[in-house]
C-alpha cells in the first residue's frame, strides 16, 4: 500500500501511491481494496475538488458502483479505511520514536517532523486529517480524526513531561500539556494551510525556525 522513503534511524512517513486505471485482468484478493483506496486518495489531492461520490471513484477505476460496495459497505468504510492507514502510518514512527530516540527533546521535534512530512507527501490524506474532505460525510469520521489528535497530543505530552523533569521543572506535567497543546495546534495549522492553499504552502516551509520558537 505504501512506498517508503528515507529517513535516518526511522522508517520515513508513508505514502499511499496513487491508483492507475483498474487492470483489466482479475486483481488478487484485497489488490482491489487497496486500489479503492488509492484512487480516494489521489482524488482528494486536487485542489478544489467537491465531494467525492462513489459514481465519480467508479468511473476513475473503470468498474461499476457494486464493485465497490463487494469491499466497502459504505463511503464511510472507504475513508476509515484511509483514516486507519493514517493511524497506523504516524503510530507506527511515535512507537519508533519511542524505542529509539532517548531524549525527549529531540523525540518531541522529531514526532512533529514526521507527523508534518507525512501530510506533505499525502495531500490526499492532509485533507482527511484536517477534516476538509469529511464535512458531508459520516460524523463518526471526524470523530475518530480528532481522536487521532488527542492521542497525538497524549504522545507528545510524554516527551514533554520527560524533558521538564529532566530540566528541572517545579509543574512538569502542567507544562507538558500547556507545550502539547500548542504544539498540536501548530501541526494541525499547517496542515490546514497546505490543503486550504492548494497544497502551494507546504507544511515544511521554515520549519527549523517555527519549531526553534514552538520548542524553545
Amino acid at each position: 500500500m505504501s512506498d517508503l522513503v528515507s529517513e535516518p534511524e526511522l522508517s520515513p512517513p508513508a505514502t499511499l501511491a496513487a491508483a492507475e486505471p483498474a487492470a483489466r485482468k482479475r486483481p488478487k484478493p484485497g489488490e482491489r481494496r487497496v486500489q479503492i483506496l488509492q484512487a480516494l486518495a489521489a482524488m482528494l489531492e486536487q485542489p478544489g475538488a467537491d465531494r467525492i461520490t462513489t459514481s465519480a471513484l467508479a468511473a476513475r477505476l473503470e468498474v461499476s458502483e457494486a464493485a465497490l460496495y463487494r469491499h466497502f459497505a459504505s463511503k464511510a468504510q472507504m475513508f476509515e479505511g484511509l483514516i486507519e492507514f493514517i493511524e497506523q502510518s504516524i503510530f507506527t514512527l511515535v512507537n519508533q520514536l519511542a524505542e529509539r530516540e532517548p531524549d525527549p527533546r529531540a523525540r518531541t521535534r522529531k514526532l512533529v517532523l514526521m507527523t508534518l512530512q507525512f501530510g506533505e507527501k499525502n495531500p490526499g490524506m492532509t485533507r482527511v486529517m484536517v477534516g476538509d474532505a469529511l464535512v458531508f460525510e459520516n460524523e463518526r469520521l471526524q470523530e475518530r480524526m480528532n481522536q487521532f489528535f488527542d492521542k497525538l497530543e497524549s504522545s507528545l505530552k510524554q516527551s514533554l513531561r520527560d524533558a521538564a523533569a529532566a530540566a528541572g521543572a517545579a509543574t512538569p506535567t502542567v507544562d507538558a500539556q500547556v507545550r502539547a497543546s500548542v504544539i498540536v495546534a501548530f501541526v494541525v495549522g499547517r496542515l490546514q494551510r497546505f490543503a486550504r492553499s492548494g497544497f502551494r504552502r507546504l507544511p515544511s516551509e521554515h520549519l527549523e525556525a517555527s519549531l526553534a520558537t514552538i520548542l524553545a
